[in-house]
């Protein structure tokens, strides 16, 4: 057996990779071959054909045809183990539909395997290029890059949570002057479904957003509460529930709009008070912290300094 060297293992790695690269390459270069009829055929079928939808998943291998074709068995497994072992999928839809993300519970999981599997290639290269963790047992060196991959996946969750909770805080926020908008314009003598087309059309934020998605439903021949549900279904945001629901018995009853509408967008504007109330009293620990640890002591070493150089002075 030849002892590999480090210049050896270095041209072995560059190698590897400029080939990779080189395929790469080639195969983003136009066939000359006459493309199959069901090449031709499945683009314009995939919206009714399941099968012609599955063909052309199997040829979309972007960024990297190459990679993309080599590993894209494997990597659907090992997204449907993580699927399975995480769970949680009803939670990454509503997070998804919160965050504002078009993509799937399925697609997530992919991007959070490859960030576990980032975070994991890191811990490996730390675990190898470092000289500190080489003195360590050899069961440390192997579950270092495990935790370290299993945090990116923590991560990337966290991420999202996170995103769709900023989203969800941006939306409550706009509601108060989204339901005023739409009062001014009950109160001019137009329709709910105009002023939410023109709330939609003229403001810009993530609550107008839906609100056209509302209108281009109510479009397509939906009736609006039941577009009006599915916004508070996808949502789930506490004071647009209450609003749709509101609104939907308003529909129903016969009730003016109007005046329903603006008590709705004072009960937001309340609870919004509410909630800084509360997020202040919450952070009044916090905002101890400097003050105990920072500035009372330099205060006391401001005090107490002078007094100890002059007695050191004296004697």
């Amino acid at each position: 057996m030849v002892p590999m060297s480090a210049s050896l293992a270095w041209g072995v790695f560059l190698g590897t990779a400029l080939g990779v690269g080189l395929w790469s390459l080639v195969s983003l270069m136009p066939r000359l071959q006459r493309p199959r009829l069901a090449d031709r055929v499945a683009p314009y079928v995939q919206g009714v054909s399941a099968e012609a939808r599955a063909f052309v998943g199997r040829r979309t291998v972007d960024p990297l045809p190459v990679l993309g074709s080599l590993f894209a068995p494997a990597f659907g497994r090992l997204t449907t183990l993580l699927a399975a072992l995480l769970g949680g999928t009803d939670v990454v839809e509503r997070r998804l539909r919160q965050s504002g993300s078009s993509k799937t519970a399925l697609q997530f999981r992919a991007e959070q395997l490859l960030w576990a599997l980032a975070a994991l290639a890191g811990g490996i290269i730390v675990v190898i290029a470092v000289p500190a963790f080489r003195t360590l047992p050899m069961i440390a060196q192997v579950v270092f890059p495990v935790v370290v991959g299993v945090c990116g996946a923590l991560l990337r969750d966290w991420r999202l949570k996170r995103v769709a909770n900023a989203r969800l805080d941006r939306m409550q926020s706009e509601l108060p002057t989204i339901l005023e908008f739409i009062t001014l314009s009950l109160s001019a003598g137009e329709g709910i479904l105009d002023s939410l087309r023109r709330v939609s059309a003229t403001s810009s934020g993530e609550l107008s957003r839906e609100l056209a998605i509302v209108v281009a439903e109510v479009r397509t021949g939906v009736p609006l509460a039941d577009a009006l549900q599915t916004l508070a279904g996808r949502i789930r945001l506490a004071p647009l529930t209450r609003c749709v629901e509101q609104i939907n018995g308003a529909l129903e009853r016969g009730s003016p709009l109007a005046e329903i509408l603006r008590a709705q967008a004072q009960d937001a504007r309340d609870e919004a008070k509410r909630g800084l109330l509360e997020l202040s009293g919450k952070k009044e620990v916090a905002m101890l912290v400097p003050l105990v640890f920072l500035i009372l002591p330099l205060t006391i070493a401001f005090a107490v300094f002078p007094g100890i150089f002059v007695l050191q002075a004296g004697f």
